[in-house]
């Protein structure tokens, strides 16, 4: 692809607010809690007692992970929030000025900085790294008050933000701000001292008694040791992956108890990475240096280059934190945080590794989001709010982001007014919206991050979505500009987003693809990606956990006991047929388990169960064979079915026991999958036409409406069962020869319904219309279109019987449901065919028949069946309408005039 634009010749982006900084570190676990003050003003007389009402003030109270903080009293909610969160940054040592140091000023400040954290007054600040110098302080030994470098680095922020300053590329190479950090301790050689070869830093007075017993009070009584679990990760691929316990007693350093895991006398050569997961997390990994780590000290200060390090890069680890780790490391969840002095700790499993592994990619994430690593996929389309369970799209790639440390997505959303976006739907051959017209639309502020312009925003608009991705240092890293239409903005943000995680799905899982078919995917999914700073910024960072298949058994396939996947005689599917089966857009409910089987069922290890998991059938939403099986299934029956084993991690991931399955992954077995379908929910009848056809059939039964309009140069229109006139808002938008349009329909409380046709009355109620209309309108022309009874069976995923049975029999053994809920019948095309051709001898009419989905010459016909009657002489040739009693009187509901505007009653 293209090579990459900056940020600044794509878009402009603002400067981000104190707000807005704080969502891309904590997200959702910032919480802004605003409060009403009143304060008292005085009124002039101050020796009146009574107080008047001053004006209303607001404070804001920011909550995060670590700590809270209070913001002063403002006239605005915003100005509240954003006061809370500048103090907030402040705290955590981010600066926001808008003056911008140069590269000269950040070092003098960083030296600066490097002097403070030395000082008396630093030692009783309430502050993480406050907490690691009053541990240095219990090291016996020469090691007494020796503090090492690594730990300023990850826990200073100030610090880090001017080591950017001097150089961005510290934001790509964390190992840099060591180098800084030594350099400045050796600028100060009358506070620190520094020994030749070491990555440790200590004073060279020690800290006054006073100041000492001062900051050792402030802290808790603390346990005698604490206990944790943490994770070994061996360098060579060869090896296991383990746990190790750490042991930590409450005179010592937990950095030495991890140095000498490593094999180091101590936590002086210990590096640190950066957070894994969430910013608020203490998730880190810790490996060794070299025994002379280089420090590049007599390169100059800005064009300091990372040295390379040496040793063997260990590519398990350091996929996990997106950042080169060496040598064996280990993966802890440990560390002084801002709520208090004492340290924090939680055990990190194996099945927390295995998961963290997933998740670097965005399918893991929705697995993960709905607790069904084995049975859950990340949806190919997104449809309904209601629909889609688990995280959304849009959470889910902010995520992604997060994660790979790259900036908060940007989405651009445009309303297109209604009109526009049917002519252009039109020039581009697809649908004019996402979804039918009854569906309620959203507010357009919904999203408040998202930027669209609310004057576009009206009642009857679609819209689209841009989606854009950048990089730390701005630098745009790919972007999604799909061209579908939606009815709610929503919906075009989650599209658009699950767009980016698809395409992100496709290619992490295969990098080493060919150009032809990197172009083909990105074709596929309106991607455009400029590679080599997506090389750079995330597939650098690329999961292991897209592993080779099966590796525990080395390369080998399982045996499946004769059970071949997604072939039907193997599924065992045991119960009383219900009747009601699922098919396409439906909601199902299910009950399942997922073990792990050897040869012979001899041995079963449970590794998953969900009790009720909600999915829709024929998005993508769970595995193939899983949805194969459900497709065959009626309520209430059980089945089960065996399938190859998927990658190990997502085995270990799921996994309740580690120990069992690792011990059955050493032996040939497979997946064991029971089932029972506990409920399913029918789509709607547009939603089961979305899913075949483009155009949905309702846009090609306006479409074929308007060509008979055309033909005859008709001037009015009367739609009959009009409902909410629907059907007409549409004809609105073609250019026809109409003059005059009416909706006509048997109750006014239909108007607040959707839009009728024939299908909603009762059969008999049926017979009546059609003899009414011929006989009191006398149109030149009527067209009927109802569904196709017989192409439901299309619709629902049921099985096909014969053309030449018996169409009675057809009927029964078809056991299909009506299209839609309130349908009160269905014909067949052999029952419509009957019904218009007594209609149309009756009455003098010619009749055509004729469909739109489907095809005339294919079973089972077309999937809406239309009939157009022709009048085949002049209404004044009939003596019927002579007579006054015989006409029916009725009540237009809904009429439309060129010359007018829209009259309803």
């Amino acid at each position: 692809m293209e090579t990459g634009g900056s940020l600044v010749q794509a878009i402009r982006k603002p400067t981000l607010t104190p707000k807005a900084i704080i969502h891309q570190k904590f997200g959702s676990k910032a919480s802004y809690t605003v409060e009403e003050v009143e304060e008292p003003t005085q009124n002039g007389c101050p020796g009146l007692a009574i107080l008047q009402k001053g004006p209303c003030l607001y404070r804001c109270s920011l909550e995060l992970p670590d700590f809270t903080v209070v913001s002063g009293s403002f006239k605005k909610k915003k100005d509240a929030e954003q006061s809370a969160a500048q103090i907030a940054l402040e705290k955590l040592g981010i600066n926001l000025s808008s003056d911008n140091p140069t590269a000269e000023e950040a070092w003098r400040e960083l030296i600066a900085r490097v002097k403070y954290i030395f000082s008396n007054e630093f030692l009783s600040a309430l502050h993480p790294l406050s907490s690691h110098f009053k541990a240095a302080l219990r090291r016996v030994g020469d090691l007494n008050a020796s503090v090492p470098a690594s730990v300023i680095a990850i826990c200073d922020g100030k610090l880090n933000n001017l080591c950017k300053i001097i150089n961005p590329t510290v934001e790509s190479h964390p190992l840099l701000v060591l180098s800084y950090i030594m350099r400045a301790a050796a600028g100060l050689p009358e506070l620190v001292v520094s020994a030749e070869g070491q990555l440790s830093i200590w004073r060279k007075d020690p800290y006054p008694p006073n100041v000492i017993e001062s900051s050792i009070s402030q802290q808790s009584d603390v346990a005698e040791s604490i206990t944790t679990t943490a994770i070994y990760i061996p360098c060579s691929p060869e090896k296991a992956v383990e746990p190790v316990i750490l042991n930590i007693s409450s005179t010592g350093y937990y950095l030495d108890v991890i140095g000498q895991i490593l094999g180091l006398s101590d936590a002086n050569m210990v590096l640190i990475s950066r957070t894994i997961g969430k910013a608020s997390s203490e998730t880190r990994l810790y490996f060794a240096a070299p025994k002379s780590y280089p420090l590049d000290m007599s390169s100059d200060l800005l064009n300091a280059k990372v040295v390379p390090f040496g040793g063997p890069l260990n590519a398990k680890a350091s996929s996990l934190c997106g950042q080169d780790i060496y040598g064996d490391s280990i993966l802890a969840s440990i560390g002084y945080t801002w709520k208090g002095q004492d340290i924090f700790h939680e055990d990190v499993t194996l099945q927390s590794y295995y998961r963290m592994l997933i998740s670097k990619i965005p399918s893991g994430v929705y697995k993960l989001s709905r607790e069904a690593i084995l049975a859950a996929e990340l949806p190919l389309t997104f449809t309904t709010k209601t629909n889609w369970k688990g995280s959304f799209p849009r959470e889910i790639l902010s995520s992604f982001c997060r994660q790979y440390r790259l900036l908060e997505p940007v989405f651009c959303v445009s309303s297109i007014p209604l009109k526009a976006s049917s002519e252009l739907s039109r020039s581009n051959n697809k649908p004019e919206v996402s979804e039918s017209a009854e569906q309620e639309r959203e507010y357009a502020n919904e999203n408040e991050s998202v930027d669209v312009d609310p004057k576009l925003a009206v009642l009857g608009s679609s819209f689209t979505c841009e989606v854009k991705i950048y990089a730390k240092g701005q630098d745009l890293i790919l972007e999604c500009a799909p061209d579908v239409l939606y009815k709610k903005q929503n919906d075009a943000v989650q599209s658009a987003s699950l767009k980016v995680l698809s395409w992100l799905n496709a290619y992490l899982k295969d990098t080493y693809m060919s150009l032809e078919k990197e172009k083909q995917l990105a074709n596929v999914f309106d991607i455009k990606f400029y590679r080599q700073i997506f090389f750079k910024e995330v597939v650098k960072c690329l999961s292991v956990c897209n592993c080779q298949h099966n590796e525990t058994l080395g390369g080998k396939e399982p045996e499946l006991n004769g059970v071949v996947e997604n072939d039907a005689s193997y599924i065992n599917i045991e119960g009383t047929d219900s009747g009601l089966c699922p098919s396409n857009g439906s909601l199902l409910c299910v009950c399942y388990s997922v073990s792990l089987v050897t040869k012979g069922e001899l041995q079963k290890e449970l590794l998953e169960s969900i009790e009720e998991f909600e999915f829709e059938m024929g998005t993508g939403a769970v595995i193939p064979c899983l949805e194969a099986v459900v497709s065959q299934m009626s309520v209430g029956q059980s089945a089960c079915f065996y399938t190859e084993l998927p990658p190990e991690d997502l085995v270990l991931a799921a996994a309740k026991d580690l120990a069992n399955a690792l011990a059955f992954l050493t032996s040939p077995c497979c997946l064991e999958y029971s089932i029972i379908l506990l409920q399913v929910t029918e789509p709607p009848e547009d939603r089961m036409e979305q899913a075949l056809f483009n155009p949905p059939l309702s846009k090609q039964r306006v479409e074929y409406a308007v060509q008979h309009i055309k033909e005859f140069c008709a001037t009015s229109l009367v739609d009959f069962g009009c409902g909410s006139g629907s059907l007409l808002e549409s004809l609105l938008e073609y250019p026809t020869s109409l003059e005059t349009i009416a909706g006509v329909d048997i109750s006014q409380k239909s108007l607040s319904r959707a839009a009728k046709v024939i299908e909603h009355m009762e059969e008999e109620q049926a017979s009546l219309f059609g003899d009414i209309v011929l006989s009191s309108f006398r149109p030149r022309i009527l067209i009927v279109s109802t569904p196709n009874y017989e192409y439901n069976v299309v619709l629902q995923k049921s099985n096909l019987t014969s053309h030449e049975d018996d169409p009675e029999e057809k009927i029964q053994s078809q056991s299909c449901k009506f299209r839609n809920h309130d349908h009160k019948f269905e014909w067949t095309r052999e029952q419509f065919q009957h019904w218009a051709s007594e209609l149309a001898v009756r009455h003098k009419y010619r009749v055509e028949f004729s469909g739109v989905g489907g095809a005339v010459d294919l079973e089972p016909g077309f999937a809406s069946q239309i009939a157009v009657f022709r009048r085949v002489f002049l209404p004044e040739d009939d003596d019927s309408l002579k007579d006054e009693n015989s006409v029916c009187q009725y009540k237009v509901i809904w009429e439309w005039n060129r010359s007018r505007p829209p009259l309803t009653n």
